[in-house]
């Protein structure tokens, strides 16, 4: 965006953060193909670790999800040995979900991997430059409503898109 002198006006915060968030999804993903995983395996996994013994009711709570649209993601977790479901001790109608050793294994892959993105993204920044942005954001997610360490992307998986008419 130039105006006629010549100068850039700067984009609104706004739209840098949508451009910076789609930027940095985007990487994200792709640091994490080489490990056979795409960022809603990373963010389970992550909530997992988080709640032992969570129920998938309870995760797809959590995610703000579907719980229809969170069985197929978890059964390709199962199926890479990452994830298992066990019955409940309090409930045997519901299963809770465990990390493995080898979902241990790929969540610290996963930690690295964070690591270096966030490196990456916040090159151009000093430590405490680094600090405040997050101080920043935390503000604007928490007056939001965010939910702590939960993408909002997740709300959007396993339901079918309304096409216009």
């Amino acid at each position: 965006m130039s105006n006629p002198g010549g100068t850039q006006r700067p984009s609104s915060a706004a739209f840098l953060l949508a451009q910076v968030g789609s930027h940095a999804a985007r990487k994200f993903a792709e640091r994490l193909a080489p490990l056979r995983l795409s960022p809603p395996h990373a963010g389970i996994l992550g909530v997992l670790r988080k709640s032992v013994g969570l129920s998938q009711q309870g995760l797809a709570e959590i995610l703000h999800m579907h719980p229809s649209g969170l069985v197929a993601i978890i059964d390709e977790l199962e199926e890479r040995g990452l994830v298992k479901r066990q019955s409940s001790l309090d409930d045997r109608r519901t299963y809770e979900l465990q990390v493995t050793d080898k979902g241990q294994v790929a969540l610290r892959d996963i930690g690295r991997v964070g690591q270096e993105h966030n490196e990456s993204l916040c090159a151009a920044l000093s430590q405490r430059e680094r600090e405040q942005l997050t101080e920043f954001l935390q503000r604007i997610a928490n007056e939001q409503g965010l939910t702590p360490g939960v993408h909002p992307g997740f709300s959007r998986l396993g339901r079918r898109q309304k096409r216009p008419r």
